[in-house]
């Protein structure tokens, strides 16, 4: 009986433990730190041996498989011995995509992934395919596999892709790359970049990836590297011969001999942004040949994700938007542009040597006021303190919304857009999010 050893008990671990169980592996689950009591009775339940608190490295060592959960480095002393003892180390999309047959759609990206999977999730299930989404949104692709549908839609981060070796996607989607996790790739941006295209080390010349073509990151990494894949560029400035662009206040969408046009007026999610996503998302509908008609129907009534520019009440005529999901500079950007009156903008958190400057147009011309919301407020300081009349610091949620309440105006928006991580005063983004929920509502 083989061995499967999981470190690190979270969504991942869990899932992973289950399918191991039912594929007949001896598994043990080892966590360092605490395991929370519903995965607890979930490993109880399925009589799976764990330990918290610690690595007994004499029973890890036994491995013939390791899953190594998102959230631990290749720098921890385990896993280094792990490698130098030559025991495969995977991540839970790699081990659990060896037991489906079901198409996969992979989509990865620093800001987008989120909401393009879930557009393509809801389009496939309006079309009436069935169809699973999972991976880094909802429950664990491993605890899924079971289900068996006709296509897996699965939201990839980078750690997942790094525990990969033969994992591959059918249809592949990079919404974009900036950069993000460096404190994870050594500080170089160019471990970050290759780690994102591992979503196409696998694919075949039968296979798609859909890319955005105004990314000059993603376009000087396609010229010096050879991709096998069929290539299905997206961009909002440019006409194309294959793939989707947008020209006109319509998305035309190109492959082969097989071309649609589609009118994104009625878009239910605003923004430029969202315009890419929804071409992403499309192109990817289109390669399945699902009707043009079901395509734009699905995405008219596309409510989007929770905590990623999420209307969340009008009070007084101002408009409160939840995007806790901003944990970096550019998904902030996004919402900054996307800001169509003047704006109360609460932002801060854990700053991951965040640069602002690209925020400085939008900050100068639609933000009027700027909430502190973190406990390292400096930068923020230095960067706007000069732009706005209003710059305040507080260390609560409830507190920055009532600041909010008082300093907007009728027809304006206050944006939670923290463009940094929230672990210095919420547990999660999502956390942050509520937090924030809460906060308006008791207004």
């Amino acid at each position: 009986m083989k061995r499967l050893v999981i470190l690190g008990c979270g969504e991942s671990g869990v899932g992973t433990a289950q399918l191991g169980k039912a594929k007949g592996f001896q598994v043990f689950v080892s966590d360092f730190g605490s395991i929370q009591k519903e995965y607890k009775d979930v490993l109880k339940h399925y009589e799976i041996e764990w330990e918290e608190g610690q690595h007994t490295t004499s029973k890890i060592l036994k491995a013939d498989v390791v899953m190594k959960s998102p959230g631990i480095p290749e720098t921890v002393p385990i896993v280094k011995q792990l490698l130098s003892q030559g025991i495969s180390v995977v991540s839970e999309i790699e081990f659990a995509a060896e037991f489906t047959d079901s198409k996969i759609i992979g989509v990865t990206g620093s800001n987008g992934k989120t909401t393009t999977t879930m557009m393509v999730h809801h389009i496939l299930k309006y079309a009436k395919i069935e169809a699973v989404m999972a991976g880094n949104i909802g429950d664990s692709f491993a605890k899924e596999i079971n289900k068996n549908p006709d296509y897996f839609v699965l939201e990839l981060s980078s750690f997942q892709l790094d525990g990969i070796n033969n994992f591959r996607p059918n249809i592949a989607i990079i919404t974009n790359i900036k950069p993000d996790h460096l404190d994870r790739y050594d500080n170089n941006f160019e471990n970050y970049i290759a780690s994102k295209f591992r979503i196409v080390m696998n694919q075949s010349p039968s296979d798609y990836l859909i890319y955005d073509a105004d990314d000059p990151v993603i376009e000087a990494y396609m010229k010096s590297h050879k991709i096998q894949s069929i290539l299905m560029p997206f961009s909002l400035k440019k006409s194309l011969e294959r793939g989707a662009f947008y020209k006109d206040k319509k998305i035309t969408i190109i492959n082969n001999k097989n071309t649609i046009h589609m009118p994104t007026s009625n878009l239910a999610l605003e923004g430029k942004h969202n315009i890419k996503n929804a071409m992403a998302a499309a192109t990817a509908a289109h390669l399945l040949k699902i009707r043009k008609e079901t395509i734009r129907e699905s995405l008219e009534c596309f409510q989007g994700a929770e905590h990623r520019l999420e209307n969340v009440l009008k009070i007084n005529k101002v408009h409160y938007i939840n995007d806790s999901k901003a944990t970096n500079v550019n998904a902030t950007y996004f919402a900054l542009e996307s800001m169509n009156a003047p704006t109360v903008w609460i932002v801060g958190g854990v700053d991951k040597g965040n640069d602002y400057s690209v925020l400085y147009p939008f900050v100068n011309e639609k933000v009027k006021a700027i909430i502190c919301l973190g406990t390292h407020n400096d930068k923020l300081f230095e960067n706007f303190e000069s732009m706005v009349d209003i710059i305040i610091e507080t260390q609560f949620m409830s507190e920055a919304v009532k600041i909010a309440y008082k300093v907007a105006s009728a027809g304006d928006n206050v944006l939670l857009s923290p463009a940094c991580a929230s672990f210095d005063l919420f547990k999660n983004y999502e956390d942050r999010g509520q937090q924030f929920k809460t906060a308006v509502r008791e207004l």
